[in-house]
């Protein structure tokens, strides 16, 4: 086991979390020499010692133990295809990357079709839309926008959101979402 990056895993998500040593040392039930000395990954813990420091960090002991992934491919014949009643199909274009809590989906409303209104997702998210084709409308806390084809809007997603395509004509377009809680594979927003 490399100690050193053993220690900048462990220092990462801690200072991830906002946390100090300290505090961590609080959580885990394990000293702050202890977890100082595994941070600058000169000692190696025991897998009971780790097992507490990742418990105080909150994460599995595996996130501890192996190198973070650096590159996830995602297919086209892998992406989740998702056909909603009304006729209207969502693609979720994003692999599942665990603790990255980031969603990016292509969606497609046929005519006169309403997709449902969503609740929040948690305070500190960030929603990107853009349209490619067609006329989308948003109700936004209550608030009503049109965006055409080629516009963009960004928005914390910490509203409610509703979204519908009234035209004639379909229309297709792309969400990227960075949600600030545990992402819930191939599932986007979902009405409450």
């Amino acid at each position: 086991m490399d100690l050193g990056a053993l220690g900048r895993r462990v220092q990462a998500a801690r200072t991830d979390r906002g946390m100090t040593l300290q505090a961590l040392a609080e959580r885990s039930g394990v000293s702050v020499s202890m977890l100082s000395a595994v941070e600058r990954g000169s000692k190696a813990p025991t897998v009971v010692v780790l097992d507490r420091i990742a418990d105080g960090l909150g994460l599995p002991l595996a996130d501890l133990l192996t190198e973070p992934v650096r590159m996830v491919v995602r297919r086209a014949a892998d992406q989740d295809v998702v056909d909603e009643p009304g006729g209207w199909r969502r693609t979720i274009l994003t692999p599942v990357v665990p603790g990255v809590n980031f969603e990016w989906i292509r969606s497609t409303l046929p005519p006169d079709c309403e997709a449902g209104t969503y609740p929040p997702y948690a305070a500190g998210s960030h929603e990107f839309i853009f349209v490619q084709e067609g006329v989308l409308t948003l109700t936004i806390d209550e608030e009503t926008l049109e965006l055409e084809e080629g516009d963009s809007l960004y928005l914390p997603a910490d509203v409610t959101l509703s979204y519908a395509n009234r035209a004639a004509t379909p229309c297709t377009y792309y969400v990227a979402a960075l949600i600030m809680r545990p992402r819930r594979p191939g599932l986007g927003r979902r009405s409450g």
